[in-house]
């Protein structure tokens, strides 16, 4: 048996090494050009083929000693539009964004990192296990839009049938060194919102010869916070916020229009996403009837699925974990409400994403996501690619089976979906 972990260690200055090279040179969504040249550059020098698609990312493939499965592995590369200090939560950092206004702030770094790791090791071990890997560098991911021609390509153009897939994220509030992997979805589906309510505007003395796009929202608002309790059952978890709100400029007139924004989040598409997105366009629809006001959709997509993790890649995750790394490192999982692309992946092809812990109090990191102050201990990243090894390994050897029943959904629009 390989010893997974300690052949990582072995490799960490190198580890390391491209965690930092990624944060100093961080690219916004669809503008991860020299990201992308600096991935090529490393899997030519370790002999691994890859291909450019063009507006998606790279994908690279490795193929062991024979036939057998073929796993996807994913990793997203782009930065967010962040200026980092000089300290994250009390220490002053180990490398800094040299790209002022721009930075890996939700550790898409450290995702790199470690499957460039993985590519790097399952490559020299090609002898030693059957099937083919395949590597997914997925070009922005905080917008969604690039993993369609990705996944056009896995799935019309490309050579492979895919079997299964994984995924990981690091997680500001687990120890570094420890891993989390949920039974059930480990990150949230949702639907984001931008509508504009179309009113009649007039004197704030005479309310009555105007429809008041202000008041519709009052009642589109409560109807919308009330619809959580009759509409979605009391064990699932599903959240509504606004996050902007603009409406008028004179404390005596009545607007014209007002416009609203913001997003719900849920862990079950089928069980209370689904109701509530259609129940927010009958709520909108009475508001403004009511009101005498129109409305206009700015921005609403149909709502992104959750993640899925299948229950088979969750056995033979966890028993790698162990294995691999020891019991001690597995980490009672908490779902997490944030959203990720890969839910859309994981419903083609039966998968697992992973928590890869990197909080160190010590160091400063624990911080949440798209703040500031994020930052990562670099030392959790062994166990995050030791564990994709350990899974990667012990799934193209057992070859298992996964009964699993893809979405009748066409490609076109399961890829639409979006917050």
């Amino acid at each position: 048996m390989i010893n997974i972990l300690e052949e990582v260690r072995r490799e960490k200055d190198e580890l390391v090494a491209l965690r930092r090279h990624f944060h100093e040179h961080p690219e916004l969504s669809k503008k991860e050009d020299q990201t992308l040249a600096y991935i090529g550059e490393k899997l030519r020098a370790w002999g691994i083929p890859y291909k450019d698609i063009e507006k998606g990312g790279l994908i690279a493939w490795i193929d062991g000693k024979g036939a057998g499965k073929t796993l996807l592995l994913r990793a997203d590369v782009d930065a967010l539009p962040i200026e980092e200090g000089e300290k994250n939560l009390s220490c002053p950092r180990v490398c800094r964004s040299k790209n002022p206004g721009v930075m890996h702030a939700c550790g898409h770094d450290g995702h790199m990192a470690m499957q460039l790791m993985a590519a790097k090791l399952l490559k020299r071990w090609q002898d030693q296990w059957d099937g083919t890997v395949v590597l997914m560098f997925e070009r922005g991911e905080e917008e969604s839009g690039p993993l369609e021609y990705l996944l056009r390509y896995l799935e019309t153009d490309s050579p492979w049938h895919i079997d299964a897939c994984y995924a990981t994220h690091v997680r500001w509030d687990i120890p570094a060194g420890k891993v989390s992997i949920c039974h059930e979805a480990p990150m949230a589906g949702g639907f984001g919102f931008e509508i504009r309510i179309n009113g009649h505007g007039g004197h704030g003395s005479r309310p009555d010869l105007a429809e008041s796009p202000i008041d519709c929202f009052h009642d589109f608002y409560s109807n919308m916070q009330a619809l959580r309790m009759r509409a979605v059952p009391p064990k699932e978890c599903l959240t509504f916020s606004i996050g902007s709100l603009h409406s008028g400029d004179v404390l005596n007139v009545i607007p014209n229009s007002l416009t609203l924004a913001g997003t719900s989040r849920f862990f079950s598409y089928d069980h209370a996403g689904k109701r509530f997105y259609e129940e927010f366009h009958h709520i909108l629809d009475n508001a403004c009837r009511t009101y005498g006001c129109t409305y206009d959709i700015l921005h609403m997509p149909e709502p992104l699925f959750e993640v899925q993790n299948n229950p088979v890649c969750v056995d033979i995750a966890e028993k790698a974990v162990a294995k691999y790394i020891g019991p001690d490192a597995l980490a009672d999982c908490t779902p997490w409400m944030a959203s990720e692309t890969f839910a859309i992946t994981s419903r083609l092809y039966p998968g697992i994403l992973t928590f890869t812990g990197i909080e160190n109090k010590e160091k400063g990191c624990g911080a949440n996501h798209h703040t500031p102050e994020f930052d990562l201990d670099e030392d959790g990243l062994v166990s995050g690619a030791a564990t994709c090894l350990g899974f990667a390994i012990d799934y193209l050897e057992q070859k298992p089976d996964i009964p699993f029943t893809r979405p009748d959904e066409p490609l076109e629009k399961l890829v639409a979906r979006n917050i």
